[in-house]
């Protein structure tokens, strides 16, 4: 990778696989098989473990841990103190326990103070600041609460859909189809 980024002097970044024009400011600290993606920005308190692969363009607010098994793609924004699991069984001292899969995939954004247990939140899914994800998120939805439901849909470019039947245009010019009642998909051409 090219080494054209921005490391704060008070960080402890021990990676060599840091993307161009990524800012990593201070006190973070990011081991040193964690792979991290050109244009991120991670803000101040974030650690980054071993088995993490972070995509383009993602912002990590500060006080967020990444935990080896979590993999998060381009254009995802994860707020301040968001909270991530990676051992469905934990206790201390345990050295045999399975690492559990979390995937962010591309777009989505995660608010402040949520939890995410090991899951698949979905492309331009967004989950509401303070909620407890336990079970995948589909895409384009917004769920919220404890445990986190959807509550409506959302288009890529955070705007609230409103559907008219089955379909919902978008002010952005996109075009949306319900296929259940847990699924949307994207028919803009």
């Amino acid at each position: 990778m090219n080494q054209q980024h921005s490391i704060h002097p008070l960080s402890d970044v021990q990676s060599s696989s840091i993307g161009k024009d990524t800012r990593i400011w201070q006190y973070c600290v990011v081991l040193p098989e964690a792979r991290i993606g050109s244009e991120c920005n991670i803000c101040s308190h974030v650690f980054i473990e071993n088995d993490v692969v972070i995509g383009d363009r993602v912002t990590i607010k500060c006080g967020v841990q990444i935990w080896d098994g979590i993999s998060i793609e381009d254009d995802v924004f994860i707020g301040p103190n968001a909270t991530f699991t990676n051992d469905l069984h934990p206790r201390s001292r345990n050295t045999d326990f399975t690492i559990s899969k979390t995937f962010l995939k591309q777009g989505s954004r995660i608010g402040a103070n949520a939890t995410i247990l090991p899951v698949t939140i979905g492309k331009w899914a967004l989950v509401a600041a303070g909620s407890v994800v336990t079970k995948n998120v589909p895409d384009f939805a917004l769920v919220v609460g404890a445990p986190a439901k959807i509550a409506a849909w959302m288009c890529r470019c955070g705007t609230k859909l409103e559907f008219c039947g089955d379909t919902a245009l978008c002010n952005c010019h996109r075009t949306f189809e319900k296929t259940s009642e847990t699924s949307i998909t994207e028919t803009t051409p």
